[in-house]
């Protein structure tokens, strides 16, 4: 029997009905954050009430998808489990322009770009017709015609 089918599965996302629009949204490719429509500040992770004035009134709204790492880490071993192929990977918290911060994966970058302050922009990796994960990597300058 091969390793790959004793490889558990790797976990789908918890989706709640205050999330659906977030998941929706990223099958899309569009990446959403909420804002409260009160306070008027953003909010991310999806939650049901504003965590800053408690308003239960959030809408959503398209982010840029732009940000800088604030902080991150490198997966070099994460034996037994779903994950062991991908290693090394990188785990990251994303500042997006918008305020707020998420957890994802660094990914088209080299071990010598990685430091806090990189700019990034969102990607997204379709796991199936279901869920496609926001993912980041680097901002590179457009190529140059010649």
């Amino acid at each position: 029997m091969s390793s790959q089918a004793t490889r558990p599965a790797k976990p789908l996302p918890a989706v709640h009905p205050w999330s659906q629009a977030f998941w929706d949204g990223t099958r899309r490719k569009q990446l959403l954050i909420q804002r409260c429509c009160f306070c008027k500040r953003n909010v991310f992770y999806p939650r049901l009430y504003c965590p800053h004035c408690f308003a239960a009134e959030l809408e959503w709204v398209p982010a840029s998808g732009r940000g800088t790492v604030y902080t991150y880490t490198v997966v070099h071993n994460n034996a037994p489990s779903a994950f062991a192929a991908d290693v090394p990977y990188v785990v990251a918290v994303i500042r997006l322009d918008e305020g707020v911060q998420m957890l994802s994966n660094l990914v088209d970058c080299s071990a010598e770009e990685l430091c806090c302050g990189l700019p990034v922009e969102v990607t997204f990796e379709k796991l199936d017709e279901t869920f496609t994960l926001p993912k980041f990597r680097p901002v590179r300058p457009p190529e140059r015609q010649s």
